[in-house]
């Protein structure tokens, strides 16, 4: 005896079935706006790019006015720091190209020369690169402090780290 099919069973087969396809129209609909905001929307503007000296001299007029990230060593020498004026001056190479930074803001305490920078900011027609934002590089590694420690330093060390 097989059992008979109740008579409200196949109208609701197509009706789960209905409601399953407009969810997968609706889901590709929304997914397709999606895609097409992004591939059309003014995004480019937007993006900042990490170039070294050598990059940014190959892209030419390219670099001017678009905002850049740009890495490299503090030439030795060429630190110019105006505290009074908020101002600071250098030269960022790779060890082909140096291009000559002016940046606003007081500089990190790490920053001198020789050490890797990323400065943030605009190329400007004269070839001057200007930034507001300056990060310097540094190892993550931590290195201990070469010579033994006497007991009183020792003490003062673990009660500080103790107190915080």
């Amino acid at each position: 005896m097989t059992p008979e099919p109740s008579p409200s069973a196949p109208a609701a087969r197509p009706a789960a079935t209905l409601q399953r396809r407009l969810f997968l129209v609706g889901s590709l609909l929304v997914a397709g706006l999606a895609l097409s905001v992004v591939a059309f929307g003014d995004l480019g503007e937007d993006l900042v790019y990490f170039w070294d000296p050598s990059q940014m001299q190959a892209a030419g007029e390219d670099a001017v006015g678009a905002t850049i990230r740009l890495g490299g060593v503090v030439k030795a020498g060429t630190v110019q720091w105006q505290p009074e004026a908020n101002s600071l001056k250098f030269i960022v190479t790779d060890g082909k190209v140096e291009v000559p930074v002016e940046a606003t803001g007081a500089p990190p305490q790490m920053f001198r020369e020789g050490i890797g920078v990323v400065v943030e900011g605009t190329l400007t027609k004269s070839g001057v690169f200007t930034s507001d934002r300056l990060m310097v590089k540094h190892s993550n590694e931590y290195k201990a402090p070469e010579g033994e420690m006497s007991a009183e330093e020792r003490k003062t060390l673990y009660t500080t780290v103790e107190e915080l």
